[in-house]
């Protein structure tokens, strides 16, 4: 003989059935919410050079504005992060740009340049820093990785005019020798003027 079931228990299954759905919907949700805005700083380490978002410390923004003392002009920070560079750039009254891969990192350094009141002095690009031109800008800065600095000497080589200045940051350029050097340890920041190498 088949087992019946009582209408009132079918109704009290349906309830718990349904709440467990939205449980592992939102769970769902809010893992693919997650991913997705984690994806922009974890997929650096996929990359053939891994250049992670690492934050400048107080005493590296300190560096590199007394590195701006006595210049004025176009300046490019090179993997800007969360724009504390670019802002402080502005706020010495130089026309400021930062390119950076992380989208939420360019919205994120945007809004710092609105509420830091610099936004009208300040430009974010989500660009390739690769593809990106050099060749507007009189002063770059680069918080860069060791494996990089080599081939990005060589782009300042093709695109950076002479007299330009780079300010190299954790590491320095391999081939150029710094005019100053400020800070130590993980604070160092090298100063260079561009001279184009004969070939």
């Amino acid at each position: 003989m088949a087992a019946t079931l009582n209408p009132s228990e079918d109704v009290q299954l349906k309830p718990s059935l349904s709440g467990g759905k939205v449980l592992i919907g939102l769970t769902g949700g809010l893992a693919v919410g997650l991913s997705i805005v984690c994806f922009p700083f974890v997929s650096p380490a996929l990359r053939k050079v891994c250049l992670p978002f690492v934050p400048a410390t107080d005493c590296q923004v300190k560096n590199i504005s007394l590195a701006l003392k006595s210049c004025s002009g176009t300046f490019l920070d090179i993997g800007s992060g969360d724009g504390r560079l670019v802002i402080a750039a502005a706020k010495k009254n130089f026309t400021a740009h930062g390119v950076e891969l992380n989208p939420w990192l360019v919205h994120y350094s945007r809004m710092s340049a609105i509420a830091n009141r610099v936004h009208s002095r300040t430009s974010f690009f989500r660009r390739d820093l690769w593809k990106f031109d050099l060749r507007p800008y009189n002063t770059i800065a680069i918080f860069g990785v060791e494996e990089m600095m080599e081939q990005f000497e060589t782009k300042l080589q093709n695109e950076v005019a002479d007299g330009a200045r780079i300010l190299a940051c954790r590491f320095p350029l391999s081939k150029m020798e710094p005019d100053a050097v400020i800070g130590e340890g993980v604070d160092t920041v090298w100063c260079y003027r561009m001279k184009r190498l004969c070939n």
